[in-house]
């Protein structure tokens, strides 16, 4: 689909480009980018799916939220449940015994260690990986390339890997290969650096299935594990010493390809793109935290807020400095509410970009566009000077030659969720010994009984996309109102407007990071692509494109 329109400058027509679809999320959005001189200069994001969940949940049992709210989404199948059974929690005064605390930390972990590892191999590597150039790569010389990044990595028969690509190829049945933009100038991998990655691409397909296990063994099943309710854990047959020694089975199975597999690649990566330090970067950080420590109710994984690039000096989290913003959304009214007064109301008035253009609210912090996900929590640890953050980043400048700034960036966006995920594993095994240690000593408590009442509560928690948020309102044992304040609300969301200058408007953590990003053939995008899965955004994603320089109409798909 093309759109045409004038130029305010000086009348003359430019372009625009709808690519549709992206493929490697989850949903649906729109992205609308203007390139001139080569680089983006604007950038819109739009949500075009309304959710009304809201709706769904209001004069509902406030019970029935975890399990509705967990269907939101089959990719982070835990947190919209653990999220919604702490804001009952949270309004009904109730407190969980510690060893149903640890296994809440433990299936979030494993949903965390799936993620990220789906994130870099499956929905991402192919943004900075030449799977046709792979084809070039010599067996041998791979091999001896896999054993100087990582001496510890389990082998892999690298010219089988190729025949199967080739394989692929030949048959012309290419899977999730097909239609990328093999070839593209700025892939920059030697041949036997993709057939690295492309192998462990292959590799990182079985190892999911093991996350997963973890996450099936405590939840019951995956997707959507169904053993957290309010007041605690359903999952007591579960805990036995067998069942827990399989958890630790797969979970070292998972850390060990964390290491040897997921660390090294990202390294190779950092390597060979450099210049993608100073591209798609964001100032502004939020985390609400995750994780809580027992028995002393501390977080693994802090609460905090970085503006303006100031890493080392980490603000505390105010929850009352949080609004929605629904001026250029499609919803009724202009007014920014917090989510405890909220309100969904759809009000559809057609795309417009210089108007409302998006489903999606734009969440704000005190009237500030902020990133949520894993650099946030990345940063945020670090500059508190937690041990088990400092200690993982500080290794990885070493190693790759980067430095604090640097991880502010698409790159460094991309090498946060791999350090996190090394930071949430060696958690885990922590958690793992707790819990193993407190049910021997004969502490077996996994639920405490409540009394559902009349109030408003609040649920925080950090998913692998970052925070999210859930308020309820609770009246007469129904909910009365309920709001959600998501991830990729917060990355993807639309402009703002400012609330000193109503003339002015303030982009979302994405569509800034997209402004100066190179371009070098529109056709052919995958610099944008790049940013945008940085974000691992969960909706799917159509981008449309303006060159107002070559004033050419680009019909493009992208994968």
């Amino acid at each position: 689909m093309t759109a045409t329109e004038q130029d305010a400058g000086g009348g003359s027509t430019t372009n625009r480009v709808v690519i549709d679809p992206v493929s490697r999320i989850e949903g649906h959005l729109r992205v609308e980018v203007e390139v001139s001189g080569g680089t983006v200069s604007k950038a819109w994001s739009s949500a075009t799916l309304f959710r009304g969940i809201e709706k769904i949940l209001a004069g509902r049992d406030p019970r029935d939220a975890p399990l509705i709210t967990q269907r939101l989404c089959g990719v982070c199948t835990y947190v919209h449940q653990l999220c919604s059974v702490r804001a009952i929690e949270n309004a009904i005064g109730t407190l969980v015994p510690d060893n149903a605390c640890l296994v809440r930390n433990l299936t979030l972990g494993a949903q965390f260690m799936h993620d990220h590892i789906v994130h870099f191999y499956h929905l991402h590597g192919l943004d900075w990986v030449d799977i046709t150039s792979a084809l070039s790569a010599n067996a041998g010389a791979t091999e001896a390339l896999a054993h100087s990044v990582s001496p510890d990595a389990d082998p892999i028969d690298f010219a089988a890997v190729k025949s199967r690509l080739q394989g692929m190829v030949d048959t012309g049945n290419l899977g999730p290969f097909a239609n990328a933009y093999w070839g593209h100038s700025d892939y920059k991998l030697s041949p036997e650096e993709n057939l690295l990655v492309t192998a462990h691409y292959l590799s990182a397909l079985d190892l999911q299935i093991v996350a997963a296990r973890m996450m099936a063994i405590l939840g019951g099943k995956n997707p959507h594990p169904q053993s957290t309710i309010v007041g605690g854990v359903t999952c007591g047959g579960e805990l036995s010493p067998d069942r827990l020694a399989t958890f630790r089975t797969y979970l070292e199975q998972t850390r060990r390809f964390v290491d040897t597999v997921y660390m090294p690649d990202l390294k190779v990566v950092a390597a060979r793109y450099p210049e993608w330090v100073d591209i798609g970067g964001f100032t502004n950080f939020l985390a609400c935290g995750e994780f809580p420590q027992v028995p002393d109710g501390g977080l693994f994984m802090p609460a905090g807020v970085i503006l303006n690039g100031d890493i080392l000096n980490v603000q505390p989290l105010n929850e009352a400095a949080i609004t929605e913003h629904v001026a250029r959304s499609w919803y009724s009214g202009t007014s920014d509410l917090h989510p405890l007064n909220g309100e969904t109301n759809p009000a559809f008035t057609g795309l417009d970009v210089n108007d409302r253009y998006s489903w999606f609210k734009a969440p704000r912090y005190d009237g500030a566009a902020m990133e949520v996900g894993p650099l946030a929590r990345v940063l945020i640890g670090y500059g508190l000077g937690k041990p088990e953050f400092v200690t993982v980043v500080q290794n990885f400048l070493l190693d790759t030659g980067l430095s604090e700034a640097d991880l502010i960036s698409t790159l460094g966006r991309t090498a946060a969720r791999a350090l996190e995920t090394v930071i949430v594993g060696n958690g885990m095994v922590s958690w793992l010994d707790q819990l193993e240690n407190n049910l021997q000593s004969g502490d077996k408590a996994i639920y405490w009984d409540y009394a559902m009442i009349s109030d408003s509560g609040r649920g925080f928690l950090e998913a692998p996309r970052g925070a999210l948020g859930h308020w309820i309102d609770i009246d007469n044992s129904t909910t009365s109102r309920y709001q959600m304040v998501v991830p990729t609300t917060w990355n993807l969301g639309p402009r703002s407007v400012d609330s000193v200058d109503a003339s002015k408007s303030i982009p979302g953590p994405m569509e800034q990071a997209l402004v100066g990003v190179p371009v070098a053939d529109p056709a052919n995008p995958v610099e944008i692509l790049r940013v945008i899965h940085s974000f691992d955004p969960c909706i799917a994603c159509g981008v449309h494109v303006i060159d107002v320089d070559q004033d050419k109409t680009y019909d493009v798909k992208v994968i």
